[in-house]
Formats: structure tokens, C-alpha cells, sequence
């Protein structure tokens, strides 16, 4: 099965604790604090393998969860970092959060890799808080907690050419004629329901990718047939080759059939236009095909480079390739052509601390202010009391000073709730 469309939740490994123990040796006095450091979680990596062509492993298996790191130990022993999860996802995938629908990452090229939910940092053992007024803390860190996000995983195929047309132009007949491919052929609209790659071999020097895009029709940007699910494998194709149905068809329906596709291009993305264009009036094999490639030859003028042929038969389609190949090896070695996506967004810089009120309860939010109470051991008095003089540093007490809490109010932070004392 094909699919390009996923939305699936990743989680990185929280960070392992940090220890308290003290040095406890004969013939050495006042060891000391000797408490190591928790291990790093895991992170949760997305990598663009050139070897998939489809999402369909992450439509049976959702939630992905990265290892938390080990605790640290006495003795000053470090705890071991988690390794990092790596999902391997096709080339031209698109990642989104799923919350705001903000582009994290557009990997089109093979091997990259961008984290997409940072496993958690180790917390500090307390041989790390030994200060010359402070020689035997008897509190340390939890392991900060990793990342957590849903994601929307999108898919552009990676193409050279594209195959455009109306359904039953010759697209799929035209792919198997030039590639390896074999997409299901008949003589029924929409044939195809999933777009198709294919490899042209000319020589051994020349060779490119084409994809057959599953047919468009009139009102394909509004959601009709099958045109908005795949127009945006279209956008990733250096040049579009739309295959036109010439045979047994009047002049007037040829040159509308036309128009059609190029509007619903136009609609979903003006840019689209912009992309070299090359017709392959297909099906000159039939009555009055002929006779309508001279037609269109005249109506279109010198705009469109036109190439009668017949894929079933495989008429005229060598020149077709050629010209491709030289006007492949005439555009500008760019990569992967990338659209500016509508929802992408400038970075905004969020305040610290921020209150929210729901009636006697506070909401307190920021990331140093949620990653302070995440890391601290409720249980351990000394370690409390640094979370107090934290928050205090950090302006939470004035901020909730100023948002009107009264003492016995509740304020809630992360997971944790409080008591507000002045």
C-alpha cells in the first residue's frame, strides 16, 4: 500500500537521576559527597532513507519512545547515556508539529536527519553541589524529562519529471513504455490511485526519475477525484510533461482538457506554472489525432514545446526523452525544488514565567520554570528548599504576587500542584 500521510507521537528518553552517597573509606576522613551523574535519555532522530518510497510503516505502528538514560551511582560513577532512536523515513518527507502545524523539518536529501523530540539531560549528582559552605549536600537532580510532541509526517515524492494530465490521458502507458515501472493499466478513469516512480535509462550516462501523478480533474484544488491528495507530489518535479489526449476528441475538447489541468496547477500553487512544461500529444494513433496536434501546435504558439507520439504503440517518444534529458542538464543544479510552505513561521521568543488564572487555581508555565520542578525530589527537604530559592530567582513568586494570589491558593506547575504561602 501507499501511503503519504502519517501523524504518529514521539517521546525522548527522560534523563537518569542523579545519586546521593558519600565516600565512606578506612584511612579517609570527610570523603565527601561522591553522587554521580545521571545518563542522557535518548533522542527521537528522523533520517531520509533514499531506499523507502512510502509512510505505510507508521501507519501500523504510531507511538515511538526513546530509552531513558541509566541513574548515576556512588562513587562518582556515571550513569550510561541512552542511544538515540532513529525512524528512517523516505526522501521528500515534510514534518510538521501537530499542534501548530509549523514546519520542523523538509528532509530532501539522503542521510539527513533532524531531531524531533531531544531526549532529556542526566541529573547532577550531589558531589556536583559541594560548595566550600555547602561540603555534604544531601540532595541531587532527577533526570530532566525528554521531549514530547505529535507529528504530521507528509510526503513529496523526489522527481525530475513529472507526468500531468487528465485521467486516461496515457500517463501510466507512457511510464511503462519508458521505465521499469509497471502501474496498472485500463480503460476506466482513475486507474491509478497512487502516484508511480520510474527510472529513464537512455545510456549510461543519461538517466532520470519520472513520476506519474494520479490524474487531475476539473476541481481538483477544491478536493474533487483524486488531484488535491497527490498535487503535492507534483511540486517537488524540476519539469512537467503533461501527456495530452489528442485522438478522438474534437479541437475544441483538446485545447479545454488543456486549460483544465494547467488551472487546477495554477490554483493549488501559481509557482507550479513557473516549472518548464513540455506536451506529449499522446494517441496520434487514433482518428484525428493528427489533425489536433497541428491544431494545438497553432492555438499554443511557440509557449509549449509539443511532441506527438503514441505511448502504446511507442511512437515519437525517443525525441521526447532526449529533449528531456538536455533540458534537465540545462537547469541550474539546485537539488530537490523546495516550495515556501504557507504555514511556515518566524521563531517567536516566549517570557520566562508566564500566569495563568482558573479561578483559586495559578498556572504557572515557562520551560526553565516546568524543567526545575521536572529535575527536583519532593521528598528531599534540602531539595525543595533549592527549588524554592530557584523560583524565587527566577520571578515566579512576583509574578504571582502581582497575578492576585492570596496564601492557601493553589498553584500548579507541570505536574505538580502547591500551596501558595507568602
Amino acid at each position: 500500500m501507499f501511503y503519504d500521510e502519517a501523524k504518529i507521537y514521539v517521546r525522548g528518553g527522560d534523563g537518569g537521576n542523579g545519586a546521593v552517597a558519600f565516600r565512606r573509606e578506612k584511612y579517609v576522613p570527610r570523603g565527601g559527597p561522591s553522587g554521580g551523574d545521571g545518563g542522557r535519555g535518548g533522542s527521537v532522530i528522523l533520517e531520509a532513507d533514499p531506499g523507502l518510497r512510502t509512510l505505510v510503516d507508521f501507519h501500523y505502528r504510531t507511538h515511538y519512545r526513546a530509552e531513558r538514560g541509566e541513574h548515576g551511582q556512588g562513587k562518582n560513577k556515571h550513569g550510561r547515556s541512552a542511544p538515540d532512536l532513529v525512524l528512517r523515513v523516505p526522501v521528500g518527507t515534510v514534518v510538521r508539529d501537530a499542534e501548530t502545524n509549523k514546519i520542523l523539518a523538509d528532509l530532501v536529501y539522503p542521510g539527513q536527519q533532524v531531531v524531533v523530540a531531544a531526549g532529556g539531560r542526566g541529573g547532577r549528582g550531589n558531589a556536583r553541589f559541594a560548595t566550600p559552605w555547602n561540603q555534604a549536600p544531601t540532595f541531587a537532580e532527577k533526570g530532566e524529562p525528554g521531549e514530547e510532541r505529535w507529528l504530521l509526517l507528509e510526503l513529496k515524492l523526489l522527481a525530475d519529471v513529472g507526468l500531468i494530465g487528465l485521467p486516461n490521458a496515457g500517463k501510466s502507458t507512457l511510464l511503462s513504455r519508458i521505465s521499469a515501472a509497471r502501474p496498472k493499466i485500463a480503460d476506466y478513469p482513475f486507474t491509478t490511485l497512487t502516484p508511480n516512480l520510474g527510472v529513464v535509462r537512455l545510456d549510461e550516462e543519461h538517466s532520470f526519475v519520472v513520476a506519474d501523478i494520479p490524474g487531475l480533474i476539473e476541481g481538483a484544488h477544491r478536493g474533487a477525484g483524486l488531484g488535491l491528495k497527490f498535487l503535492r507530489h507534483i511540486e517537488r518535479t524540476r519539469i512537467l510533461v503533461h501527456v495530452l489526449e489528442v485522438g478522438l476528441l474534437t479541437k475544441e475538447e483538446v485545447l479545454r482538457n488543456f486549460r483544465i489541468v494547467n488551472e487546477e496547477l495554477s490554483h493549488y500553487s501559481p509557482k507550479l506554472l513557473e516549472r518548464p512544461q513540455v506536451i506529449a500529444a499522446n494517441k496520434i494513433d487514433l482518428p484525428g489525432g493528427q489533425e489536433n496536434v497541428e491544431f494545438i501546435k497553432a492555438s499554443l504558439g511557440s509557449s509549449y514545446r509539443i511532441f506527438p507520439i503514441s505511448a502504446l504503440k511507442g511512437e515519437g517518444i525517443e525525441p521526447l526523452l532526449w529533449y528531456l534529458t538536455e533540458l534537465l542538464a540545462s537547469l541550474p543544479e539546485t537539488g530537490p525544488i523546495i516550495l515556501k510552505d504557507e504555514y511556515e513561521e518566524t521563531s517567536v521568543i516566549k517570557p520566562p514565567v508566564t500566569i495563568l488564572r482558573q479561578g483559586d487555581v495559578f498556572l504557572v508555565s515557562g520551560p526553565e520554570v516546568e524543567r526545575r520542578v521536572a529535575m527536583t525530589d519532593f521528598n528531599n527537604e534540602a531539595a525543595v528548599y533549592r527549588l524554592q530559592q530557584a523560583l524565587k530567582r527566577l520571578g515566579v513568586e512576583e509574578a504571582l504576587r502581582r497575578a492576585g494570589a492570596r496564601p492557601g491558593d493553589t498553584v500548579r506547575i507541570g505536574n505538580q500542584e502547591f500551596e501558595w504561602q507568602e
